[in-house]
């Protein structure tokens, strides 16, 4: 019986292109970081770490951890210092790239069904951003966490492994309480949210328009939109892990 509903957040509840997101994320962060390095040398320091926090597989060391202690290391920069600088980012200059991100109507409709249905709903974001950051998109989305009871929000201050390592889905389980078969990743990205879910035996939901072709043969159910996933589980719909 399913019990746990995981759901990725860019491109699955809230419409947002990175093609055109990141851009401006990139261009608006450069800007805010100049008084401490010059835009192109921030950049470059800020890929390497973010990739060190992708590669890292040591679970004493939160994804925040391994960031701030490479960043630190490789600028001389006191991390205390600059956490607190790009934590007001987050909560004022960041808010700038709500217009480049579309809501989707169903979003909100489809997680407060879950939550009628006393399953925990995660935010299976990929944890590369601090909480704030994710906050914000959630609220984007219409989805702000003062309203609903996430049982889990990932961010990088919680989360010791990225996407799409399959150590990112069994944490997130073990955070939850929950067995594989009895949660279900719901997520447009296959490479990042469909097949490392399966690997650790989590039934997935693809979103994907229909003329999308499947990368492997890795079984899921798929639908294009959230409102075909509310509609099979208003019926009381069960996926089951092994079905096509």
């Amino acid at each position: 019986m399913i019990q746990a509903i995981l759901f990725d957040l860019d491109d699955t509840l809230l419409g947002n292109d990175m093609d055109k997101f990141l851009p401006g994320y990139f261009s608006l962060l450069g800007e805010y970081a100049a008084q401490y390095m010059p835009r192109e040398q921030f950049m470059a320091e800020l890929m390497t770490c973010t990739q060190a926090m992708i590669q890292s597989d040591d679970p004493a060391l939160t994804n925040r951890d391994v960031f701030w202690q490479l960043f630190a290391q490789r600028t001389g920069l006191d991390s205390e210092e600059l956490e607190a600088f790009f934590d007001q980012f987050y909560r004022n200059q960041f808010l700038q790239l709500e217009s480049r991100t579309v809501k989707r109507p169903f979003a909100a409709k489809l997680v407060q069904l879950c939550l009628d249905k006393h399953l925990d709903v995660v935010v299976a974001t990929n944890p590369l951003f601090p909480l704030v950051a994710i906050e914000a998109r959630l609220a984007w989305a219409g989805l702000p966490v003062e309203a609903y009871d996430f049982a889990l929000v990932t961010a990088y201050e919680n989360m010791h492994a990225t996407k799409p390592s399959p150590a990112y889905y069994s944490e997130i389980l073990e955070k939850i309480n929950c067995a594989p078969e009895n949660a279900l990743m719901v997520g447009n990205d296959w490479e990042n949210d469909i097949a490392p879910a399966h690997s650790v035996g989590i039934p997935t939901y693809w979103l994907a328009p229909e003329e999308a072709v499947k990368p492997d043969k890795t079984p899921s159910y798929r639908g294009t939109s959230l409102q075909d996933l509310y509609v099979l589980l208003a019926a009381g719909w069960e996926p089951v892990v092994s079905k096509q």
